[in-house]
């Protein structure tokens, strides 16, 4: 299914799955707009605490939704309380610096925010188990993400004027959700799994009511490709490591089909730099990509322009010196998709 939003076309393009190290918003959006020409981002710091961290970011934008911290993690609320207060104040902080350091730019911008499913999988309803549990909750919670999107958009723009927005929905959750492996809030149990025409509806729903090309990122295994397709993705994005040959035939029908693919190749930590071999080399960290586009059949010329070059995840985890460094790294990867498609 083609997206009513397609991905701007952009060649030889990197760009950062979202979080970066530290607390310091300005060095933070420096960063993210100084390493990446084609795909800058707005940064996610979440080691300022919660409020900053990538559920209760989220559970910020929600719309008459609100939610609070709790021993066990992110519950729902009936008012908003210090850490939705908190999720705004950052998320201002963080505009405030993307906007400072955007001045005249022109050009995509990717912003992103948890995803419905990832959301209700995560956040507990008052009385105490997973808001997935309830389908009432899953579609209240669905509902107000779009309406919390659509007021973000609209501000990000009005700061950035010249940026193509381009939106990407955080679903780490979505295959346990589909496979029913998501625990109850007891941990004892699993949630049953919810039917995968619900989770494309909601996902199509939701994309459908957005005003922008949306990218659907999931660093776990078994990315459900054409799920995403049909919900309307312009984009997915993935770890590159974690792909079978099972997933080939997926990932071509998706580039035939327009669908970018935001390859996580560029190991998300200083750890995983010393069980790989390809870093020194941005070209090598790519190899892997161009090995599948022959596999697949595609024109080499081809590869530059479908496929963009990420971190494997967010930098989160990294020190901020290897955070420039991956995304730089990053950037030179995607120019050899280019410069040496074969």
């Amino acid at each position: 299914m083609s997206t009513e939003h397609p991905f701007p076309d952009l060649t030889g393009a990197a760009t950062g799955v979202g979080s970066l190290p530290g607390t310091d918003a300005r060095e933070a959006a420096k960063t993210a707009t100084g390493a990446l020409e084609h795909l800058p981002f707005l940064p996610e710091l979440p080691a300022r605490g919660p409020g900053a961290d990538m559920i209760g970011r989220g559970a910020g934008l929600l719309v008459e939704l609100f939610a609070q911290t709790e021993p066990s993690g992110w519950r729902f609320a009936d008012r908003p309380g210090r850490d939705t207060r908190r999720a705004h104040s950052w998320l201002g902080e963080d505009l405030d610096a993307l906007e400072e350091f955007t001045q005249g730019y022109q050009g995509a911008l990717k912003v992103q925010a948890v995803g419905p499913w990832t959301l209700a999988a995560s956040i507990e309803l008052k009385y105490g188990e997973k808001a997935l549990a309830d389908p009432g909750a899953c579609r209240d919670v669905a509902g107000s993400l779009a309406e919390g999107l659509r007021r973000h958009l609209a501000e990000v723009r009005r700061r950035v004027p010249g940026a193509q927005v381009v939106l990407q929905l955080d679903e780490p959750s979505l295959p346990a959700v589909l496979a029913g492996r998501v625990k109850t809030a007891s941990g004892f149990q699993r949630l049953r799994s919810v039917d995968r025409q619900v989770a494309e509806e909601a996902l199509r729903e939701l994309i459908r009511a957005l005003d922008a090309p949306v990218v659907v990122h999931c660093c776990a295994p078994e990315v459900p490709i054409p799920l995403l397709r049909r919900a309307g993705v312009a984009g997915v994005s993935l770890d590159f490591s974690l792909l079978t040959d099972r997933a080939d035939d997926d990932l071509g029908e998706a580039v035939e089909a327009g669908t970018a693919i935001l390859a996580g190749v560029v190991p998300s930590t200083e750890e995983a730099v010393r069980q790989s071999s390809g870093m020194s080399d941005p070209a090598g960290s790519v190899q892997g990509v161009r090995t599948l586009w022959r596999r697949l059949g595609f024109a080499p010329e081809l590869l530059g322009r479908r496929v963009l070059v990420t971190p494997t995840c967010g930098l989160a985890g990294a020190s901020p010196a290897y955070a420039r460094k991956a995304l730089s790294l990053a950037a030179r990867a995607a120019q050899s998709l280019v410069d040496n498609p074969e």
